[in-house]
């Protein structure tokens, strides 16, 4: 089954149980299964930086799903979270992004694996580093 990498991050509301129940609920889908989790970090803004600081971690998954299939698993466990985009980096009650599927290297209107940005991000890349040290070194090495 394939392995995917996922960086999960909340800032309002209750940070905490929120990336508790998004975890929950990815492991709850029939056709992802979480293998892994880092521990969360508290981190600054990143992007748009006047904003409360986030909750953030990472999480090794199994799925049958393809990439694209993933991203649209996630974005619906966020939609059914109370995610409502307002602006881009803005604060959100969940955030779920797909930072690597397997060794995939795919540019598309929907999805760009590795994350176009992880590379740049210590918070995605020391929660990952916890849970897959190997990944989020050849994220850097592709990606910098």
């Amino acid at each position: 089954m394939p392995t995917a990498w996922l960086s999960l991050g909340a800032n309002i509301g209750d940070p905490a149980a929120q990336l508790a129940d998004a975890m929950t609920r990815l492991n709850a889908h029939q056709a992802i299964s979480v293998i892994a989790q880092s521990t969360v970090i508290r981190t600054k803004a990143w992007g748009k930086t006047d904003q409360p600081d986030f909750a953030n971690m990472a999480a090794t998954v199994e799925t049958d799903l393809l990439p694209v299939d993933l991203l649209h698993a996630c974005l619906d466990i966020e939609r059914d979270m109370g995610r409502v985009r307002h602006e881009v980096w803005g604060p959100r009650l969940i955030d779920i992004d797909i930072i690597a599927y397997e060794r995939v290297e795919m540019d598309s209107t929907k999805l760009i694996l590795p994350h176009r940005f992880a590379h740049q991000r210590d918070f995605v890349l020391d929660p990952l580093r916890e849970i897959s040290p190997e990944t989020a070194d050849w994220i850097v090495r592709r990606q910098g």
